[in-house]
C-alpha cells in the first residue's frame, strides 16, 4: 500500500495555546502512528511576516512551536519537522507557480477580499490600502508548501479550503503547461472535530485574546480559568453541562469515566467555582508531565535546533530533486542538457497507478477549465443555459478546423474539456 503524505504547518505568531492542541497538534502526532502515513510538519516562519512585523515575536514564537511539538511525544524519526525557512526551495518554488498563477485567482482569495471589504467600509479612497503583496499572494506560497513535498492531505479549518483548491489548481496549470510533476493535494476537514471554546465561550482564538497558553504555569492557569464565563445559577441548582466551557475543556481532555463524573456532577447542581477547579486541578495534572518537558527545552534550545536540521535534511533530500526536475521542465537548465528519450518519458508514465493518472487528467482539465472560465460565467448566466453551451461549442468547432498544429490542439483539449463540462446541457 503507497503511503499518504500529509502536511501541517503552523504559523509563528503566538503562543500555542489548548485549541491549537486539542485541534491540530494532538491529532496530527497520532496521524505518525500510521505505518502507512508519511507525515510532514513545519514551522511556517515565512507566513508569519505577512502579518507580524515584531522580530522578537516572530522568533519566540518560533521557539515555542518547535519546543510544544517536541514536548508533546513528536517522533521526529517517524515524521518530518522542519522550519520553513530552512528549505530554501520552498521560495524559488513559489516563484516559479507565481509566474504560473493568474491574477484573478488571486484576486478572489478571501483574505485579500476581506481587506478591501475593509477599506470600502472605512471609505478609504484607496481600497488596497495596507494590503502588501505579501497578504495578496501567499496562497501561492501556500501552494509551494504543499506541492513541494507532493503532500496528498492537508488538515485545515473550512476557512483555508479555498487555498487548497487554489494549490490544485495552480499545479494543474504547471502540469498541463510543462511537465506531469506535481501531485492534487485535497483538503481533509474533519467535520467532527468539536469547536474548542475559549475564556468567553467563543472560539478559542488568538484574535479574541480568549485563549489558555498550553503550559501556561500553575498560577497563571488557575486565573485563566478562574475568568471562564458562567451563567447564574447558584450552587445546587442543575448545570447545562453541554453549553458550559467548563465542561467543554474538561471533556475534550477526559476519558469517558471522567467525562460521566463530570456530568454528574452538573446535573446534581456542583457550584461554578468548584467545577472551576475541578478543571483547574484535571488541566493541571495532565499538562504537568508535557509542562516540565517543554520547560526543560526551552532551556536547551541547542536540542530543539539540532531537531530542526535533522527535519531539514529529511525535507531537502526530497525538495532539491523535486525542485531541479521542476527547474528543468520550465526550461531553467544547464547549457548541457540532453532531453530524455520519448520512450523513457513513456516507460514513466506507465509506472504510475490509475488513481494518479487520474489525478493528473483532472488537473490538466481544470487547469484548461480555468482559462475558459469567461465561457463557463457566460454559459450559467445565460437565460437558456443550454443553448448558450451549445452555440458556444457549435463555434468552437468550426474555430478549431480553421487552426493548424499547436494552436489547433490547444483548441481542441479546450473543446474537449468544455463537451465534458457541459454534458448534461449538450444533452438537452
Amino acid at each position: 500500500m503507497s503511503n499518504t503524505r500529509v502536511l501541517t504547518g503552523i504559523t509563528t505568531t503566538g503562543t500555542p495555546h489548548i485549541g491549537n492542541y486539542l485541534g491540530a497538534i494532538k491529532p496530527a502526532i497520532e496521524a505518525t502512528l500510521n505505518p502507512n502515513t508519511n507525515s510532514f510538519f513545519f514551522l511556517a516562519d515565512y507566513h508569519a511576516l505577512i502579518k507580524c512585523h515584531d522580530p522578537e515575536r516572530v522568533a519566540q514564537s518560533t521557539r515555542e512551536i518547535a519546543a510544544t511539538w517536541l514536548a508533546l511525544g513528536l517522533d521526529t524519526d517517524k515524521a518530518t519537522f522542519y522550519r520553513q525557512t530552512d528549505i530554501p526551495e520552498i521560495p524559488e518554488l513559489t516563484w516559479i507557480l507565481t509566474c504560473m498563477c493568474s491574477k484573478g485567482l488571486m484576486n478572489r482569495a478571501h483574505a485579500y477580499k476581506a481587506s478591501v471589504d475593509a477599506n470600502r467600509d472605512a471609505g478609504s479612497e484607496d481600497l488596497d490600502d495596507g494590503i502588501t503583496m505579501g497578504l495578496f499572494s501567499y496562497p501561492i506560497l501556500m501552494a509551494a508548501d504543499i506541492l513541494m513535498f507532493n503532500a496528498h492531505k492537508i488538515p485545515v479549518g473550512k476557512d483555508q479550503i479555498q487555498h487548497i483548491e487554489m494549490a490544485r489548481d495552480i499545479a494543474g496549470k504547471f502540469n498541463h503547461t510543462y511537465e506531469e510533476l506535481f501531485t492534487l493535494p485535497e483538503a481533509q476537514v474533519d467535520e467532527e472535530t468539536q469547536l474548542i471554546p475559549g475564556l468567553d465561550g467563543r472560539k478559542m482564538s488568538k484574535s479574541y485574546d480568549n485563549t489558555i497558553p498550553l503550559f501556561a504555569p500553575t498560577d497563571q492557569l488557575r486565573k485563566l480559568i478562574n475568568q471562564i464565563k458562567t451563567d447564574l445559577r447558584e450552587p445546587g441548582e442543575p448545570k447545562d453541562a453541554d453549553n458550559s466551557t467548563i465542561f467543554q475543556l474538561y471533556n475534550l481532555f477526559a476519558n469517558k469515566d471522567e467525562s460521566a463524573t463530570m456530568r454528574s456532577a452538573f446535573e446534581n447542581g456542583i457550584a461554578w467555582g468548584e467545577a472551576k477547579r475541578e478543571l483547574f486541578e484535571f488541566l493541571d495534572a495532565k499538562l504537568s508531565a508535557p509542562r516540565a518537558r517543554y520547560n526543560e527545552l526551552m532551556n536547551n534550545l541547542d536540542a530543539v535546533e539540532a531537531e530542526l536540521h535533522k527535519g531539514a535534511e529529511k525535507a531537502r533530500a526530497e525538495a532539491a530533486p523535486l525542485l531541479e526536475k521542476v527547474r528543468i521542465a520550465a526550461g531553467i537548465r544547464p547549457l548541457t542538457y540532453v532531453a530524455p528519450k520519448a520512450e523513457k518519458q513513456k516507460a514513466k508514465q506507465k509506472e504510475l497507478t490509475a488513481e494518479e493518472l487520474a489525478r493528473i487528467e483532472e488537473g490538466r482539465r481544470r487547469a484548461i477549465l480555468r482559462g475558459a472560465q469567461p465561457l463557463l460565467d457566460q454559459v450559467a448566466n445565460a437565460e437558456d443555459p443550454a443553448a448558450e453551451a451549445k452555440a458556444i461549442v457549435a463555434a468552437k468547432t468550426d474555430e478549431v478546423a480553421s487552426l493548424k498544429k499547436k494552436a489547433k490542439q490547444k483548441a481542441e483539449n479546450e473543446l474537449e474539456a468544455l463537451k465534458a463540462e457541459w454534458a448534461d446541457l449538450l444533452a438537452q
